[in-house]
């Protein structure tokens, strides 16, 4: 089972504010779980919204002048 983080918590692993997972959570854009009147966001959730928002870099290659 994950360990379920707190907003605060996400904030600091992803080095934003606490406004980011606040609205993450709110536009349902990352998993999370309603623990009473509390949000936890499960660890692996964080680390899918890491990778499915990675933008890996472009290798251009030279075109060959005849």
């Amino acid at each position: 089972m994950d360990r379920l983080l707190t907003v605060q918590e996400v904030a600091e692993a992803l080095g934003t504010g606490v406004r980011f997972p606040r609205r993450l959570i709110e536009e349902r854009r990352i998993t999370f779980v309603k623990v009473g009147r509390h949000v936890r966001i499960p660890e692996s959730a964080v680390a899918e919204y890491i990778t499915a928002n990675t933008v890996h870099r472009v290798v251009r290659r030279l075109r060959a002048v005849i």
